[in-house]
């Protein structure tokens, strides 16, 4: 027996208590109200069993209607209840090449990638398709594993209906008293005194979504070959995009682009030493390089290094007696592979380092102190006119994305006057 009949059985069983009260000579005003109540009660449970029963057969027909045979390829049949489109990158990136001619109806799964986006069914104002969601995972994937710096960032991704993120940051520059979390200050007190008190102060941190796009060149006969047309374009733009990230992480300008640590307020710049020769890297300059390293970020930071500073790593020593002991090298000297470690934290070379004896030729960072956000989703356009003359067709990529430093500016520790930050490089010689 169903909720439903159970419901009006009941219903019947009051209707018919309702009549033998009120045939009885002497029903009072309350015994009629009571069972008046009892009906109306019911006739409600049975009104919303209707809406249950309702929705329980509109799940019953969808699930009939996924179990029925699809006559479509395997590639085209749901996935994860999520409609596979293409049957990979190549044949996308194909289609949005057939699109861009004169002329040309463009492939109804591109419109329908548009539209399932939250844009419009025809070709939008930049004359570009939305990339699909496995080939911009995928992409953006590949993107931060090529990417030495961008991987090791704090990545935050906003919302598809925001262009910016604002948070409030503890304004915090001294670690004094009254300075620390920005104005908060605790006091030994003796009993009945009047408490003393104090607030923090806040600055904000404003990210706005800056444009990264990429262009790659295609001959019309590497669009012949869909496997070579992937697998090129794939690794190309990630390994572009990753380059071009690390990049503004690192030397940034802020406008147009993220701000990299190098120009940021909070770097620390360590002098060289007075009697130090040109292009040259000594141990006292990676000690006191070290020694301006924020406490906290001793245990997430890294050293990125131009690869020409390597043989001066190689020579550095600390003086015993009359003699020196490598700091960078082993016991069996150049027989054996370097540490590759500098008290404990990697050494990474990069291209985005500048060369020996320049400003920022060898850093010490912690990345885990720079703020990234970017917007789901690349967009991907194509054109056949740009290069016409040579044969070529042109494929555009764009990521939205911008990042910049936590910390505004170095923090001046409680006691010494040197101040701190995660963000230390070493003055050009």
């Amino acid at each position: 027996m169903t909720e439903m009949e159970k419901l009006l059985a009941a219903k019947a069983s009051l209707k018919a208590k309702a009549q033998g009260i009120t045939a009885k000579e002497g029903a009072t005003k309350e015994e009629i109200e009571a069972v008046l109540t009892e009906i109306q009660t019911i006739n409600a449970k049975i009104e919303v069993q209707k809406q249950v029963d309702a929705m329980e057969a509109e799940e019953l027909k969808a699930k009939a209607e996924a179990q029925k045979p699809v006559n479509e390829p395997l590639w085209a049949q749901p996935k994860d209840n999520k409609k596979v489109l293409w049957k990979n990158n190549a044949e996308f990136l194909t289609a949005v090449y057939a699109a861009s001619k004169q002329g040309a109806t463009p492939d109804q799964r591109l419109l329908m990638q548009n539209a399932a986006s939250g844009m419009g069914e025809s070709v939008p104002s930049d004359g570009g398709f939305l990339v699909g969601e496995d080939f911009a995972k995928e992409l953006l994937q590949k993107t931060y594993e090529t990417g030495i710096l961008a991987s090791k960032c704090r990545k935050i991704p906003i919302s598809p209906t925001s262009n910016a993120l604002e948070a409030n940051g503890i304004d915090e520059t001294s670690r004094a008293n009254g300075s620390r979390w920005g104005g908060i200050q605790s006091f030994w007190e003796n009993e009945a005194d009047v408490l003393t008190g104090k607030k923090p102060k806040f600055n904000k941190v404003e990210l706005k979504l800056k444009k990264l796009t990429g262009l790659c060149y295609a001959t019309d006969e590497l669009l012949q070959d869909a496997t070579a047309l992937e697998a090129i374009i794939g690794q190309a733009f990630a390994e572009e995009f990753g380059f071009k990230m690390d990049d503004a992480i690192m030397n940034g300008l802020g406008a147009g682009q993220p701000l990299g640590f190098m120009k940021s307020g909070a770097l620390v710049t360590v002098d060289k030493e007075g009697s130090q020769s040109a292009g040259t890297i000594v141990t006292q300059n990676v000690l006191k390089m070290y020694s301006r390293c924020w406490g906290r970020s001793r245990q997430d930071a890294v050293w990125l290094v131009n690869q020409d500073i390597e043989p001066q790593l190689a020579q550095m020593t600390i003086a015993v007696g009359t003699g020196g002991v490598p700091v960078y090298m082993p016991a069996n000297g150049v027989s054996d592979q370097p540490y590759g470690t500098l008290f404990g934290r990697p050494v990474i070379p990069v291209e985005q380092a500048n060369t020996i004896g320049s400003l920022g030729d060898i850093s010490l960072v912690d990345l885990s102190q720079y703020l990234l956000i970017d917007k789901g989703g690349v967009n991907a356009a194509s054109s056949i006119h740009v290069r016409f003359l040579y044969d070529e067709s042109v494929f555009r990529f764009i990521y939205r994305v911008d990042g910049q430093p936590i910390w505004k500016s170095a923090l001046t520790p409680f006691k010494g006057s040197n101040t701190l930050s995660p963000f230390v490089t070493l003055a050009a010689r």
